[in-house]
C-alpha cells in the first residue's frame, strides 16, 4: 500500500503538502477531502497525472476522518502508519525521501531559523491571512449578508503588521527566509498569503521586497505547479452564487464566526 494524502486545495496546508511532495517527484495517491462536504467546491483540482490524480467520485471526508482522529485536513497514511498536522507531515516526507538539504537544511543554525519562522507563522501570518476569505467570500456565502466593512479592515491592518515583521524580521534583504534557497519556511508562507490574493486583497501590490519574494518563490517550485495548486483558491468567487444547504448552514456559520472572533 503506497503513501496516501487527504487533501482539499482550498486549505493553505494542504496546498503546501501538494506543492511539496510534487516539486519533489515524491509518489502518493491524491485522496480529495471537501472541507464543505457536498457544497461549496464540486469542481476537482487537476493534480498532475498517475498516481497522483484526484480519486474519481464522491469526497473522501470519511477516509480521512478514519486516517486523523482531529478529523481535519491534511492528513497521512503511508501503510499503517498515519500523521496528522501539516509540519509534522512535510517534516516526515523530507526526511522518508530525503529530499533536497535546502528545504530542512541539516545545518542546526539554517535548521533552527525554519523553525523560528514556523513557530512564529501561526500567531501572526496565519492568524489573519485567512480570515479575509471567511470575511469576504465563505460568511457571505453561508449567511447571505455581507461582514461590515470595518470587520476587513480590522484584518487587514494585523495582516500589515504581521507582513511588517515578516519582512524585517524573516525575510529581510535575502532572497528566501534562510538564504539564497527555498525552505519549508517559505513554502508555508506563500500559501498562506496567496489566501488574500484569491479574494481580490493583493497584499503584494505595494510591497516590492515581498512580491519580488513570492516570484522567486513560484521560480523554484515552478510556475505551472504554483498555480495548478491555486486553482482553487484564485476562483473562489465563483462561489458567491451557488446554493447552500440549511443543514450545512447550520453547522458551519457558527465555526466562522467563531473563528473571526
Amino acid at each position: 500500500m503506497g503513501l496516501e494524502l487527504y487533501l482539499d486545495l482550498l486549505s493553505q496546508p494542504c496546498r503546501a503538502l501538494y506543492i511539496f511532495a510534487r516539486s519533489n517527484n515524491i509518489p502518493f495517491e491524491f485522496k480529495h477531502v471537501e472541507l464543505f462536504k457536498d457544497s461549496v467546491l464540486r469542481k476537482k483540482p487537476a493534480a498532475g497525472s498517475g498516481g497522483e490524480q484526484p480519486s474519481a467520485g464522491p469526497s473522501n471526508g470519511e477516509g480521512a476522518g478514519k486516517v486523523s482522529l482531529l478529523k481535519k485536513v491534511p492528513a497521512l497514511k503511508d501503510g499503517d502508519f498515519t500523521l496528522a498536522e501539516c509540519t509534522a507531515i512535510l517534516l516526515y516526507l523530507s526526511r522518508k525521501y530525503n529530499t533536497p538539504d535546502h528545504w530542512y537544511p541539516s545545518d542546526i543554525q539554517k535548521r533552527a531559523q525554519v523553525d523560528e519562522y514556523l513557530s512564529w507563522h501561526h500567531a501572526n501570518i496565519r492568524a489573519n491571512a485567512p480570515k479575509t476569505m471567511w470575511i469576504k467570500v465563505l460568511i457571505p456565502l453561508f449567511t447571505g449578508q455581507p461582514l461590515p466593512s470595518e470587520k476587513l479592515q480590522e484584518v487587514m491592518e494585523g495582516l500589515s503588521t504581521s507582513l511588517n515583521q515578516f519582512e524585517r524580521r524573516f525575510l529581510q534583504d535575502k532572497a528566501f527566509i534562510i538564504g539564497s534557497e527555498i525552505s519549508l519556511a517559505d513554502l508555508v508562507a506563500i500559501v498562506e498569503l496567496m489566501q488574500p490574493v484569491g479574494v481580490g486583497c493583493d497584499i503584494f501590490e505595494d510591497r516590492p521586497r515581498l512580491r519580488e519574494w513570492r516570484r522567486r518563490v513560484e521560480d523554484a517550485v515552478g510556475k505551472e505547479l504554483f498555480f495548478q495548486a491555486h486553482e482553487m483558491i484564485l476562483n473562489i468567487k465563483e462561489l458567491s452564487n451557488i446554493q447552500i444547504d440549511p443543514q450545512l448552514k447550520e453547522q458551519v456559520v457558527p465555526v466562522l464566526m467563531k473563528m473571526l472572533k
